[in-house]
């Protein structure tokens, strides 16, 4: 009888965050219906998410690609999956053959997993691949994540060399204890504005994926003042 109750809290508990995400547009200056939040269910079992989904929420993250090939065919195909973080080369034709529903690999930080994921795409003759380049903005060994020194030429290569990869924007990953400085997030504002410049669109068109949990509230508001400075 406990599972129904730790699954209620997961509803709950994503529609405080989503309070918290309306509370913190609003102070930024931002359209909170312009925010998007993803429930990552990385290690959350099937019946879980399907409790989420069915409250009514269709966004969803995961960090592992087998795990993920693993529970997207047991719950519904409307959900937009997002694969976060760094995908192996060799998980890429399983991850977009297992997932048909895949909506976005957020963690592109190299052009040899650019290249599979564009002839993994081909070949299975799926819509071009929404991709988000993932940057290294607090200088974190452990972390993967191109420099930020290099995040025009990579975003150049998925955008021009990648057809079928849409090159949608830049995402960066907290510190492990959720303490990223405001510096973090305003290093990828910056990295949008370059790679904008060098590819000729409008920042609008180049979305930023950064915040967790613990500093999401933080992302927005430093990023708002980034860009009223």
């Amino acid at each position: 009888m406990a599972a129904p109750a730790v699954e209620g809290t997961a509803v709950a508990a994503l529609r405080a965050v989503m309070f918290r995400v309306r509370q913190a547009a609003e102070r930024s200056g931002r359209k909170p219906d312009l925010v998007r939040v993803v429930a990552v269910s990385k290690t959350k079992p099937v019946s879980l998410i399907r409790q989420v989904y069915d409250s009514g929420y269709r966004c969803f993250g995961e960090n592992y690609a087998q795990e993920l090939i693993e529970k997207a065919p047991q719950l519904p195909r409307d959900i937009d999956w997002h694969f976060i973080g760094h995908l192996q080369s060799n998980k890429v034709k399983s991850l977009l053959t297992g997932v048909p529903n895949l909506a976005m690999v957020e963690g592109v930080d190299n052009a040899k997993v650019a290249n599979h994921l564009d002839r993994a795409v081909s070949s299975l003759g799926r819509n071009p691949l929404k991709v988000l380049v993932q940057v290294n903005t607090s200088g974190e060994a452990s972390k993967s994540g191109i420099d930020p020194s290099g995040c025009v030429e990579l975003a150049k290569h998925v955008k021009l060399q990648c057809p079928n990869l849409e090159f949608s924007g830049l995402m960066t990953i907290g510190m492990p204890d959720y303490s990223s400085t405001p510096e973090n997030f305003r290093t990828l504002s910056n990295c949008r504005i370059e790679v904008c410049k060098a590819l000729g669109i409008a920042e609008e068109q180049c979305e930023l994926s950064m915040g967790m949990s613990g500093d999401f509230e933080l992302a927005l508001i430093s990023l708002s003042r980034k860009e009223h400075d």
